[in-house]
């Protein structure tokens, strides 16, 4: 919104150069008129019309200019006051300096052209060499002041510029940093879920056999498990929290799972999965190279997820876990037969688990697909894409 009033300090420059310009009105110091001989008192006319032209200076620079020229034209036609003089050129001073851009384009050029011309003309009309001065006066009044706004302009639009510029590299400092701290949170929502779920899902599940089977063995078994799932989970829990503790070690590399441990990884679905109908299987297609560690972790994963999904949703039948390396690319498959049926699922499940193994998957630019067959099977699918040079 513009400003009503004028600027505190164009009120001063006109305050003070009014008080000057009576003064010296006063005490008689204001020289003769330069052409014309019109009344001095004038002078005072145009002294007053400047002054009030100067409280324009900041809020309609062009248009304080523009009350500026004939008042110094009166001026010089009814004896010259200094003060008079010196406020036109901080008109001209400010119409560069706040002016639109035109104006800081346009009017430094155009006082130069001025300068010139009133030294020719003079020279012409005068024909005396010391009309050359005519020249060199309006240059002081309008060039000097023209260019002096320019340099200044041309300071304050780069300042401007630098704190735009530190301002926006502040703000993307800002947005990295919370993309930062996002995409961490998801990381570590991805390892906590991955760790624990397996863990909890088998003590739902047993928990739930040993509240309704009234057969002490069968009881005493689930309780194993539980107690069994239990201590692993607490486990898995505290080394999660020993490698946030540490995250200052960056030197120090964490423990990562591999593929070489999917056997032990069966087997703990087996038992969790214990009197529910479910066989698993394992068909590794892998070549011997080694993998990349972040293929291997994203693999390990995708297959611990699926087969604890599996031991929740599916039906009684067999569990195949499947890998294969081929075109530069590791594919993972885990086929489940359908759950759907019955009580419904052995265990609650939030989908957060289908969501994890995307991420995973996504972030090494692979496939994933999880659904339905026709056969009457889930499917999991991911394809990682392996880096040659790096195995």
């Amino acid at each position: 919104m513009p400003r009503l009033l004028p600027h505190r300090d164009d009120l001063l420059i006109a305050a003070a150069g009014l008080t000057g310009g009576l003064v010296l009105y006063a005490l008689g110091l204001g020289s003769r008129p330069v052409v014309g001989g019109l009344p001095g008192r004038l002078a005072l006319l145009a002294l007053a019309a400047i002054a009030g032209a100067e409280l324009l200076r900041r809020r309609r620079p062009l248009a304080g200019l523009a009350v500026g020229v004939p008042a110094l034209a009166l001026d010089l036609c009814s004896g010259n006051l200094v003060t008079t003089t010196v406020m036109f050129t901080d008109l001209v001073y400010a119409a560069v300096l706040y002016g639109p851009p035109a104006a800081y384009r346009l009017l430094p050029r155009a006082c130069e052209i001025l300068s010139v011309s009133g030294m020719l003309l003079a020279v012409a009309l005068v024909r005396r060499p010391d009309a050359v001065l005519i020249g060199l006066a309006l240059a002081v009044v309008t060039v000097a002041p023209a260019w002096t706004g320019v340099g200044v302009r041309r300071h304050r639009d780069a300042a401007e510029a630098a704190r735009l510029a530190a301002e926006q590299t502040v703000l993307l400092a800002e947005m990295d940093r919370r993309q930062a701290v996002g995409a961490e949170r998801a990381r570590m929502a991805r390892e906590l879920h991955d760790l624990v779920a397996g863990h909890l899902s088998a003590i739902a599940i047993h928990s739930t056999a040993a509240l309704s089977i009234n057969e002490e063995e069968a009881s005493r078994e689930a309780l194993g498990v539980i107690r069994e799932n239990s201590v692993q989970g607490l486990a898995e829990m505290r080394r999660l929290i020993d490698l946030l503790r540490r995250a200052g070690d960056a030197d120090e590399p964490a423990p990562t799972p591999t593929l070489d441990g999917l056997d032990a990884l069966l087997g703990r679905a087996r038992a969790a999965a214990h009197g529910a109908g479910l066989r698993f299987a394992l068909r590794d297609g892998r070549a011997p190279a080694r993998l990349p560690a972040p293929v291997e972790l994203a693999a390990y994963r995708v297959v611990q997820e699926s087969l604890t999904n599996a031991v929740k949703h599916a039906a009684p039948g067999e569990v195949t876990v499947e890998l294969a390396r081929a075109d530069g690319a590791l594919t993972v498959r885990v086929t489940s037969p359908l759950g759907g049926g019955g009580d419904g699922p052995r265990a609650p499940g939030s989908g957060a688990g289908l969501i994890g193994m995307r991420e995973r998957v996504a972030l090494l630019d692979g496939e994933f697909t999880a659904g339905p067959a026709g056969d009457g099977t889930w499917h999991v699918r991911a394809v990682l894409p392996v880096d040659e040079e790096s195995t």
